[in-house]
């Protein structure tokens, strides 16, 4: 395959990330051509990387994620990006960010057992937040007396934090506790370029700043 139909087939290719809006699989950014001009998933495998070579330098990056591959903007324009929108990026509580992660490391888990490690009640408000934001879903039941639903994250949850797999959360031996492991996760966080208003909460949940 010549040069020039690399970078036709790379010219396409960003075309369609920067038109998806979500990450692309290789399997979905080759079915974007005709059967026989379809290239080979080595090929398109090669084409990812002059793509991401021809980001460098630039204020986007091509990032991998558990769902595939999407343009983003690089982090640290974030601040000068955010300045477009008019309300500011949702924060997540702490409560919420320390459930988030008891879910992440312990998955399969129940309400119940959250609430045994935390101390606390966990409010009804973070389990409905994590599940409409589909970072996290239900994948059973224990077999205990009313069945309580065990929650485990979602390819959602490793796309938003820019993760393509569990293994590359903090490995819990190097945060002290819950708190520390919700700073972890947040520090994780890509600056989200979809502005949303704040979800109402708990009056008892303390937002961070």
């Amino acid at each position: 395959m010549n040069e020039e139909h690399l970078l036709r087939i790379q010219a396409i290719t960003e075309a369609a990330l920067l038109t998806a809006g979500k990450p692309l699989s290789l399997e979905q950014l080759r079915e974007l051509f005709a059967e026989d001009e379809r290239p080979a998933r080595q090929v398109m495998e090669h084409v990812m990387m002059l793509l991401e070579s021809a980001c460098e330098g630039r204020g986007f990056e091509l990032k991998k994620v558990a769902s595939g591959y999407r343009l983003q903007v690089r982090e640290e324009y974030a601040p000068w990006v955010g300045r477009l929108f008019e309300e500011k990026p949702q924060r997540y509580s702490r409560a919420l960010l320390e459930t988030l992660a008891l879910i992440a490391y312990r998955q399969p888990i129940t309400r119940g057992e959250i609430e045994d490690i935390r101390g606390v009640t966990v409010s009804s408000n973070i389990i409905r937040t994590l599940l409409e934001r589909e970072w996290v879903r239900v994948v059973g039941h224990r077999d205990v007396p009313g069945r309580p639903a065990m929650y485990a994250t979602t390819k959602q949850f490793l796309d938003y934090f820019n993760l393509t797999g569990l293994d590359q959360l903090p490995p819990l031996s190097e945060v002290r506790d819950l708190e520390e492991i919700g700073r972890e996760i947040e520090k994780n966080m890509q600056a989200e370029i979809e502005f949303e208003s704040p979800a109402s909460g708990d009056s008892d949940e303390q937002t961070l700043h």
